[in-house]
């Protein structure tokens, strides 16, 4: 067993559309390696991405006082995008940032079905729905500043670990390449990267040895 760092918060950060239990292997995984997770609470990670990222650094301000120190991010899909918006904030607080198959380089090369999923989203938010993804989160302000930040480069001292599959049918396993981070090739569905054992082999001496 590797030794486990001082310093053992792991923040996850769901991917679009989650629900209840969407990350219990791999939390079940940190756990039994002597980390400490905590869920980031987003709901089903449908809503406006500015208001998820302060969402999201709210709660990591959280965990870190909760645990004495930075702490790991860790996203899936659109949660890895999430995570590093947030991470480029507050990089004082983030020990390491891990992306599993998330598209970074385009957030809407992903899958087209999922993309027609959420500018469905942006109608029903134009009716009134609220707590959904605006038109300006696709196209708007809120897309060009938020693609701006994803595609900046992380500070150097901050490790970043970026997980693809080439077998990946939600996000294009090029467009999860993130030119500022490790990536690192695993053999997995998209949605099987929270539980996969290449996933966790990755992880197990990246996260010890994040200082």
């Amino acid at each position: 067993m590797v030794e486990v760092p001082l310093s053992r918060g792991v923040l996850l950060v769901p991917g679009f559309g989650s629900g209840p239990g969407y990350f219990a292997p791999t939390d079940a995984w940190l756990r039994s390696c002597g980390y400490e997770p905590a869920h980031a609470s987003i709901g089903r990670n449908l809503g406006c991405t500015d208001e998820l990222v302060a969402l999201v650094e709210r709660q990591l301000v959280a965990h870190a006082e909760a645990t004495g120190g930075p702490v790991v991010l860790l996203g899936h899909s659109r949660g890895g995008a999430l995570a590093r918006l947030v991470a480029l904030r507050r990089p004082e607080l983030v020990r390491g940032l891990v992306m599993l198959g998330s598209p970074v380089r385009d957030v809407l090369g992903a899958n087209r079905f999922v993309v027609g999923l959420a500018r469905g989203l942006t109608w029903l938010s134009a009716i009134g729905l609220r707590g959904l993804l605006t038109a300006d989160c696709l196209t708007g302000s809120c897309f060009r500043t938020n693609s701006l930040a994803l595609a900046a480069p992380l500070p150097p001292r901050l490790p970043a670990l970026a997980l693809y599959s080439l077998r990946d049918r939600i996000a294009p396993w090029r467009l999860c390449l993130d030119p500022y981070a490790e990536c690192v090739a695993v053999r997995s569905s998209h949605t099987g990267l929270r539980a996969a054992p290449d996933v966790f082999a990755a992880l197990e001496s990246r996260l010890a040895n994040w200082k």
